[in-house]
C-alpha cells in the first residue's frame, strides 16, 4: 500500500536522483532539499511497491512544496493535520495541478485560502536573443549592490511586494524586508540598475537547483519604466548565469503581459503552469 513517509538520512540519495531528472519543474523545491535545516525543514515521501519514491512534499519554514511527478491522485496525508497544529504554513507554491491537490488537502483539515496566484513557469537553456529593443537607455548603470545600497533598494523592495508578492491583507515590513536584502546581498546573486545616481530597478537569484538558476525579484520603480530599463538589465543578468553554464527558470504572473513579452523576446518558453496558494 502506497504511504507517505518523512525522510530518513539514508533515503537522502533517493529523494536527490529523483529531484535531478525532475529539476525543470521543480527548480524551487530542489533548492529547499538541498539547504534544509533539521528542526525547521522537512521533507514527506511518497513510497510504492518495493519502497520506490513516487512523490515528494518538502516543507521550508512556512511554505509546503509538492513534487508530485503528475500523479492525479494521492493518498490522504495523514500526517497533515497534526504537523499543521504545530507548524505555521503561510503559503503552498509549484505546478498548478499539484498545489490543487494540496489545496484539497488542507480544505479538508479547515484551512482556506486567503489569495492566490497564477504564474506560466518558464524556461531558457542558451544564450538569450540579441534584440535592439533590450539595448535600453545607454546611461543605465547595471551594478552589483554592496551593502551600503540596502536603504537605496528599500524603495525597489517595497514596490515589488506589494505589486507581485504581498497576500490581501497583509502589510509591508520594512525591517524584514531589509534582513531579505541583507541575505541577497551577502549570499545571492543579485544585479541593480542605476540611472543618474539613483538604483531603479532590481533582478535575483532566488533559488538555485542542481544546474539551474531561478530568477525573480524583477523590478523597475513606476516612474522609470517604458525607457528600456528590466530589458536590459535582465538581458545582462541571464546572459552572465547562461555563460556558468546554468538553464534559467522563473514564473511570471499570467497578467502581466508587459513580463512575459520581454521574456519571450529573451528567448524564454512557457513549460506550464505555476501557483502559489497563501494561508
Amino acid at each position: 500500500m502506497n504511504d507517505w513517509k518523512r525522510l530518513k538520512e539514508k533515503d537522502n540519495l533517493k529523494v536527490e536522483n529523483m529531484l535531478r531528472n525532475l529539476e525543470d519543474n521543480y527548480v524551487g523545491a530542489c533548492d529547499r532539499f538541498l539547504k534544509m535545516i533539521p528542526l525547521r525543514d522537512s521533507l514527506w515521501m511518497l513510497c510504492g511497491k518495493e519502497n520506490k519514491l513516487q512523490a515528494l512534499i518538502v516543507k521550508s519554514k512556512s511554505t509546503l512544496m509538492p513534487v508530485l511527478c503528475g500523479l492525479k491522485e494521492i493518498p490522504p496525508l495523514k500526517f497533515l493535520k497534526g504537523f499543521l497544529n504545530n507548524k505555521k504554513i503561510h503559503s503552498v507554491q509549484g505546478l498548478k495541478e499539484e498545489v490543487l491537490l494540496l489545496e484539497k488537502e488542507l480544505k479538508k483539515i479547515g484551512r482556506q485560502s486567503i489569495d492566490i496566484y497564477d504564474y506560466d513557469l518558464m524556461s531558457l537553456d542558451h544564450l538569450p536573443l540579441i534584440n535592439s529593443s533590450l539595448q535600453g537607455n545607454n546611461n543605465i548603470v547595471l551594478r552589483t549592490p554592496s551593502l551600503d545600497d540596502v536603504e537605496s533598494l528599500l524603495p525597489l523592495r517595497k514596490g515589488y511586494e506589494e505589486e507581485e508578492v504581498l497576500p490581501k491583507g497583509s502589510v509591508f515590513n520594512p525591517e524584514a524586508s531589509r534582513l531579505v536584502l541583507v541575505n541577497f546581498i551577502t549570499n545571492k546573486k543579485i544585479l541593480a540598475a542605476e540611472l543618474d545616481g539613483r538604483l531603479v530597478g532590481k533582478i535575483i537569484v532566488n533559488a538555485v537547483s542542481f544546474t539551474r538558476y531561478q530568477i525573480g525579484g524583477v523590478y523597475v520603480l513606476p516612474e522609470y519604466r517604458s525607457r528600456g530599463i528590466a530589458g536590459r538589465m535582465t538581458f545582462e543578468f541571464v546572459t552572465s548565469l547562461i555563460n556558468e553554464g546554468k538553464g534559467i527558470t522563473l514564473f511570471v504572473k499570467k497578467n502581466n503581459i508587459p513580463a512575459q513579452k520581454l521574456y519571450r523576446r529573451l528567448g524564454f518558453r512557457v513549460k506550464g503552469d505555476y501557483r502559489i496558494t497563501y494561508y
